[in-house]
């Protein structure tokens, strides 16, 4: 049986921890490739903590990141991959736009988490979303590199922004991560150059862990929350 894969397209390197280090940690104990696709390592806008340092470089502040990313990614139990496209601002070529597509063809994922459509504190955050949701329709264009099959139609979560009411974003589907939080929890803590985050974002899983209970009349402490960007397709209700 082949093994199921997710594709995680994170504009920084700290993102997928924050937002979607439960699904990732759940589905990967349950045997799934998840793969994390870091556009950038957060090295001019998220690492505030380590430019205090005056003599600290870019090519230092990567390092740094990457490591920590690397260190997380591992404890979650996926794979990680950085493609260096800078950060503040994220800009990208039509042959890394074409690369992203070629991941989609390769690894043929179930599902694709990513940014919301908006933030207006953080401009990276909806290209990101942008470069993952074109990526997909070209990696189904039969016309693109007609000698790869191309995928099928894989549904698309957006995780939760930092400030969601700001970045017109909804919960529209929880999911229960009480049973990996101290993994999300533990990769929490590689993330040194964002220490003020930890607190917050447990904040945050508590909170829609008692949404998700009170939604669903199950027991849940930790959950994450999901915008769903296409029609969810099933048999039943």
């Amino acid at each position: 049986m082949q093994q199921k894969t997710a594709l995680i397209v994170s504009a920084h390197a700290a993102d997928f921890v924050w937002r979607a280090g439960g699904a990732v940690a759940l589905y990967a104990s349950r045997g799934w490739n998840v793969h994390i696709l870091c556009l950038s390592f957060g090295e001019r806008g998220e690492s505030a903590k380590l430019w205090k340092d005056p003599t600290i470089t870019l090519d230092a502040v990567k390092q740094v990141r990457r490591a920590e990313a690397e260190k997380a990614a591992a404890i979650l139990g996926a794979s990680v991959e950085f493609l260096d496209c800078g950060d503040y601002p994220l800009r990208v070529s039509d042959e890394i736009l074409m690369g992203i597509a070629d991941r989609y063809r390769s690894l043929r994922p179930e599902f694709v988490l990513t940014h919301s459509f908006r933030d207006p504190y953080n401009f990276d955050h909806p290209f990101a979303n942008h470069l993952a949701l074109e990526a997909r329709v070209i990696a189904q264009a039969h016309g693109h590199r007609p000698d790869v099959p191309v995928i099928g139609a894989p549904p698309v979560f957006l995780f939760e922004p930092h400030q969601p009411e700001q970045c017109e974003w909804k919960p529209e589907m929880f999911l229960d991560i009480s049973s990996v939080w101290e993994k999300k929890y533990e990769a929490f803590k590689t993330m040194d150059a964002q220490e003020h985050l930890w607190e917050y974002y447990t904040r945050v899983g508590l909170q829609r862990g008692a949404q998700a209970a009170r939604n669903s009349g199950q027991k849940i402490k930790y959950a994450e929350a999901y915008q769903c960007v296409y029609p969810r397709v099933a048999d039943a209700f």
